[in-house]
């Protein structure tokens, strides 16, 4: 792995990281420097958010109060599926709820950095093995 690679591959992880922590989830112009101007993403619900959609949510969503629960992930990892393209998986529990999660990020020319493109998460069901 280049070190190019291996660097993006870092950078989309520290962004996951960034938008599961209430500094970032409260702040919208915070998150919307991590979310791609195209973001999508499939909720466990079945719903479909777009950016506007999400910024105007997220600083309601659960993980987005310093004295709430928070987002405890584990398992992320990333890799590179193209130049400027990465793709990180990992789970996370918040409260009772334990959910899987995928998301795309990716780096347009002209300067912005990391940017999240695509996500999703599905509940995981109650009693079910955590992932290695």
């Amino acid at each position: 792995m280049s070190e190019e690679t291996s660097d993006g591959v870092a950078e989309a992880i520290a962004g996951e990281l960034e938008l599961l922590s209430p500094r970032v989830r409260s702040d919208r112009e915070a998150a919307g420097r991590l979310l791609d101007p195209e973001f999508v993403e499939v909720g466990a619900s079945g719903r479909r958010w777009d950016r506007e959609a999400m910024l105007s949510e997220l600083a309601g969503a659960p993980g987005a109060s310093e004295d709430g629960p928070r987002y405890r992930p584990s398992g992320m990892s990333g890799t590179a599926l193209a130049p400027g393209i990465v793709h990180v998986t990992y789970e996370v529990v918040l409260g009772e709820r334990r959910s899987r999660h995928s998301s795309v990020w990716r780096r347009r020319d002209g300067g912005g950095g990391w940017r999240l493109y695509y996500h999703q998460g599905t509940v995981v069901p109650p009693g079910t093995a955590e992932t290695p």
